[in-house]
């Protein structure tokens, strides 16, 4: 089973500096952000739990084969790039299309994962844009991942309580 985990390059937020109360962003190095990488921590333990291969999916500029290195040491096995000098700041819903294609074109997807959210703007909308296009169910605010057989057990944390939801894989 393929783990695949979508995650979306961008500045550095803590290198990113304010000059006439505008953000200056030149010379600020990309990375993945934060939430992002909670998503592939989750990945990578479902990966030491399960087996399979954790690839990782996200689509950018050329500075992307750069970023994705860090992914790479974190645990994954490998990646899967949508490079273009065009995709540095596309919207959402064109990304999740790409995205949704990619994945279509790989082997043996057991689950795939988002970060609730992107670093940079926050949205949240290209996991579940993706899982519309594909016609996969989608389950957020995951604060666990258990897999029994085909079926996906998944804790949401909520404001005020946990709600425990069982999809098909």
């Amino acid at each position: 089973m393929n783990i695949i985990v979508a995650m979306k390059q961008i500045p550095d937020l803590q290198q990113i500096r304010i000059r006439n109360r505008q953000p200056i962003f030149d010379d600020i190095p990309l990375t993945f952000g934060n939430i992002d990488k909670n998503a592939l921590e989750a990945g990578v333990l479902l990966k030491e739990q399960l087996g399979g291969k954790l690839i990782v999916l996200s689509a950018g500029s050329q500075e992307l084969e750069d970023t994705v290195k860090e992914a790479l040491a974190a645990g994954a096995d490998e990646a899967v790039l949508i490079i273009g000098d065009n995709l540095t700041n596309i919207d959402g819903s064109l990304v999740s299309q790409l995205l949704a294609v990619a994945i279509k074109d790989m082997e043996d997807v057991g689950i795939i994962l988002f970060g609730e959210g992107s670093g940079d703007n926050y949205s949240g909308q290209v996991g579940s844009r993706v899982a519309e296009i594909l016609d996969l169910p989608q389950v957020g605010y995951a604060s666990s991942i258990d897999i029994k057989g085909s079926n996906a057990v998944i804790t949401r944390s909520m404001d005020d309580y946990e709600e425990i939801v069982e999809v098909e894989m």
